[in-house]
Formats: structure tokens, sequence, C-alpha cells
């Protein structure tokens, strides 16, 4: 079984994935559908998620097999897999690649009370098909000595002549880009939103390149004025103890646009049961694991993100920029726009 299974990867997958494999399968010795085992492939960094799977681990007593790669690379694998995937959970950023995942018939609807109770219906499937664990927010991050905060207010004055050769974004393959647009198009249709990406792209100050880290960095030598970025790339750097990393902070500073009305775009991380789980009742107690106080608390704490669950509380850092209005917006929208996005991205020119 073990030699098949790896034939099939070194066929089928990408290096990162089949590695993944071949460690979790040394350490277990035993096949992926064990009764006390859950096995996970997940786009987030290991550094990221494992820690949060060993404390399950550690309450549970499932042992978890970890695959990691990233997420177009875990949506092909399963697709390629097929009936005779091994994987259990997938985990994932963004709503709009939860969304692809669904449409493409590689989840499965789960019914949980503990997952319904615990998660707010904007930020899950309604089908039960993917939920949200861990909230960022994308939001502005700009020079404080050469912009003026007083002339900062929304998403699409990001698109008005003040800005113009100032703008530094990623490039909009990116999914968390795609995902700010969706949004737009939800709320003011294809025409509106497409003059708006067009508006972004005349002010760009160079062509889109890097992450989001790579903005915040940007801004702060000077290449542009002002940038969009999740939240919790600002929070790594906060956190940091490098001290380039501090000359960065000291050189910036944050902005939640659209706090006078709909409130700042959120996305989430999330998971789901894959479609031919083989351990499916192990993979519903490890996304209600994710659910709980104690998991909530570990995702806030290891990346500056904002816990989807009332009453757990942000990290130090976050709760250090006040409290800000969020756009309530169904993430699932974010999903249903997601090729909509990127064609109104193409047409516009934002590479």
């Amino acid at each position: 079984m073990i030699n098949w299974l790896r034939k099939y990867a070194l066929e089928n997958a990408r290096p990162l994935l089949v590695i993944g494999l071949s460690l979790a399968m040394a350490i277990t010795g035993t096949p992926a559908n064990a009764a006390d085992e859950v096995n996970v492939y997940s786009a987030r960094k290991e550094a990221l998620i494992k820690p949060l799977l060993d404390r399950f681990t550690a309450d549970s007593g499932i042992t978890v097999n970890l695959v990691t790669g990233k997420a177009p690379q875990l949506h092909e694998r399963l697709v390629i897999e097929g009936r005779n995937s091994p994987a259990d959970v997938l985990i994932t950023a963004d709503a709009g690649n939860l969304h692809r995942a669904k449409e493409a018939g590689l989840l499965r609807s789960v019914t949980s009370e503990i997952l319904v109770s615990a998660i707010p219906p904007s930020y899950r499937d309604l089908d039960g098909q993917w939920w949200g664990f861990s909230l960022r927010a994308r939001v502005i991050v700009y020079a404080p000595n050469r912009v003026d905060p007083a002339k900062l207010s929304t998403y699409e004055d990001l698109a008005s002549p003040e800005w113009h050769d100032r703008f530094l974004v990623r490039s909009s393959s990116n999914i968390y880009n795609q995902s700010l647009i969706a949004s737009m198009l939800s709320i003011h249709g294809a025409e509106a939103t497409e003059t708006w990406a067009r508006g972004l792209v005349a002010n760009m100050a160079r062509s889109p390149k890097g992450g989001d880290t790579d903005q915040i960095r940007a801004v702060a030598a000077g290449e542009g004025d002002l940038a969009l970025v999740n939240t919790y790339y600002y929070g790594r750097l906060l956190a940091s103890a490098k001290a380039k990393d501090q000359v960065v902070i000291a050189e910036t500073a944050l902005f939640f646009p659209n706090q006078d009305g709909r409130g700042s775009h959120v996305n989430v991380s999330g998971g789901g049961v894959t479609a031919h789980a083989p351990n499916p009742d192990n993979a519903v107690k490890l996304l209600e694991f994710l659910a709980g106080e104690d998991a909530q608390w570990l995702f806030a704490e290891l990346n500056h993100e904002i816990p989807v669950r009332n009453g757990v509380p942000a990290s130090t850092i976050v709760q250090s920029w006040g409290e800000f209005k969020k756009d309530d917006l169904p993430l699932s929208r974010l999903g249903e726009f997601n090729r909509a996005a990127i064609e109104t991205a193409d047409r516009a020119g934002w590479r």
C-alpha cells in the first residue's frame, strides 16, 4: 500500500506534496485510513497550522498526517486523486479558494451544531461545505510623513487622481485581490468596478510584484506612498524582533477603509471535509476543535488573525489597532464573483 501511494504521488503530484505525504507515512507507519488518524491537506504554512494540529492530537489522541502545498496544487491533487484520495480535511486561505473547492466537488456538507453555533453565518458556507476559522482585513498601509490620514477614506477613493503614481499592490492573480474585486462587483456592479480597477492601475507607482510584506517594505522605502495589504502581514512585522522590520514599522501606519460606510473588507482562512474523506468523523472533530476557544486563541497569537468565534480576544497587537467596522457581505459572494473579478482585472490591465 505504501509503495503504491508513493508511486502515485510521484507520477501525479508536486515534489513538495510528495515529500509531505512520504514523511507523514514514515512517521505513522500505518495506512492513511486508520481509525485514530486524520489526514490534512493544508495550503497554510506548516509553522502556522502545525501547533494547532499538535494541540488537537494532544486533546483527542487522534494523529494528524499533514501535507502542505500551494492552494492550486492541493486543488489539483484532490481532483487527480478523486475517490482514492487519502485526504480528510482541506485547509486553505480565502473564501475564494474555499468556494472553488466546493464548486469542483472536492468538499462534502457537514452537519455540526458546534460549528454552526461557533461560526457566524457570514463566515461559513450555508451548505456546510466550508467553515471560516480566522479573519483578516484588507487595509491601507501608508507613509505618515507623505500621506495625510485625513485624506484616506475608502477603497473606492484609491482610484482618485490624488493617488496618481503613489499606489502599490500585488498582482491581480493573487486571490486576496480577486476577492476584494469580487466584493466591489457584488456591491457596485460590473461597469463601476471596472472603472475603479482602471483607476487603480493608472495610480500604480510600479508594476505589481511581490507579496503583501513586499508592498509594506516598498512604502517604507519610498517606492510608493500607500498600499493594500492584509492585516496579519503588518502584525507579523510589528511582532518581529528584527531591527530592519522595526524600521519599516516606524515609517508606516495602518488605515481601515470604509469605516463610515459598509466597513473594511474581511476574509477568512478556513477548511472543510473532503468529498471522499476516509475518516469523516475524525475530520469533523478536527473542524470542531478549530472552532473552539483554545484553537481560536492560537490562531490569534500565532499569526495575528482575528478569531471568528465571539468572546475570544485578538492578539495584543491587533487589539492595539482598536475596534473597526467589518463589511458584513457574506463571504460566499466572493467565490461566486471570482471568475468575473479575474476578467475585470484583465480588462483593466491589472497584471
